[in-house]
């Protein structure tokens, strides 16, 4: 039976979530688990999208095939017990046998924290310490600049020179958190992100926060598609991916 499950995790003493040869993932830890319940039979595990090292998950998806009978409850709870604390299988329900997790998503929810307060060693997982003020009014004027179908090319690395790089943002928003003003929040929900985009974006925002460039020219960088010198990738430790909407409503198998 095909399953799909929503799951968090902690990312920091990951070597990203997919699978690489000699490395410690997320993918191959929960796929470690899911073999143990399907009696060793192998089982691969496809998420909506891979995040990299250091980056975290609140709301991921994929898929799984298991082939002993199990309850989606059953299931969740078996995972749980054969997974180590930082991942978390929040929820499973059973799906129709053709359902791809990552064909099937629609919309990516990505956040991005930056602390411009004291270093605060409790956080330095999870957020950027940057630890000075910011522009914020500026990067709130920035951010919008961004918003909508482009080329993003200006964001990914140079190999991407002939991939497609058109993707859509439908909102990206600087925002302060609402118990800590000295936390800033950056919001981007698209419908699909290419590798490093993320944390490129925030990158130039953060220029625009110390004031080396100015917001117009967030649009100029945009618009050239050129990956130049005001490229500047943000650390993994402060993006997490909130959520993943999928497009049609997964039918349940009674």
């Amino acid at each position: 039976m095909r399953y799909l499950i929503k799951f968090s995790y902690d990312g920091t003493n990951y070597h990203g979530y997919q699978t690489q040869k000699g490395y410690h993932t997320i993918q191959q830890t929960m796929e470690e688990a899911a073999t143990k319940i399907n009696n060793g039979k192998k089982v691969i595990i496809t998420a909506s999208g891979r995040t990299d090292r250091g980056v975290h998950a609140l709301g991921q998806l994929a898929h799984l095939d298991i082939d002993v009978k199990i309850t989606p409850y059953k299931l969740k709870r078996a995972m749980n017990t054969n997974l180590p604390e930082d991942i978390h299988i929040i929820s499973a329900e059973e799906v129709e046998d053709n359902f791809h997790c990552r064909y099937q998503a629609k919309e990516k929810e990505y956040e991005y924290r930056i602390n411009m307060g004291e270093y605060n060693p409790l956080r330095r997982n999870y957020v950027y310490q940057h630890n000075y003020p910011l522009q914020v009014d500026k990067m709130e004027q920035a951010i919008h600049y961004l918003e909508g179908k482009h080329d993003f090319r200006a964001f990914v690395t140079d190999n991407k020179e002939k991939e497609n790089c058109v993707r859509t943002i439908k909102k990206a928003m600087v925002t302060k958190d609402s118990t800590n003003q000295e936390e800033l929040v950056i919001t981007f929900i698209g419908d699909g992100f290419l590798r490093y985009q993320v944390r490129n974006m925030v990158g130039l925002l953060l220029k625009v926060g110390i004031g080396k460039i100015e917001p117009l020219q967030v649009k100029e960088i945009l618009d050239s598609k050129v990956r130049g010198k005001h490229g500047c990738r943000v650390p993994a430790c402060g993006l997490c991916l909130k959520n993943v909407v999928l497009k049609p409503k997964i039918e349940i198998i009674d």
